[in-house]
């Protein structure tokens, strides 16, 4: 018998899956995220680092997103 986390796994995939998890997570964002972060941080006047992770910069990116209206479907 599989536990719901799991059964909801296999329904998305490996599509999403928590920054903080990400094998990857703490190497240098890349340039697709810097693009697109700076996009978004220029739509919501804020200032972002150019320093971030992989993991940091999704982050940022999902927060973004909500604030900018451009996460929603």
């Amino acid at each position: 018998m599989t536990d719901r986390n799991t059964a909801e796994q296999a329904e998305q995939g490996n599509m999403i899956k928590d920054p903080d998890n990400w094998v990857t997570g703490d190497q240098p964002m890349t340039g697709a995220q810097r693009s697109y972060l700076h996009t978004l941080a220029e739509e919501a006047h804020v200032e972002v680092d150019d320093d971030l992770t992989k993991a940091e910069a999704s982050k940022k990116i999902d927060e973004l997103q909500e604030k900018t209206g451009r996460g929603v479907d």
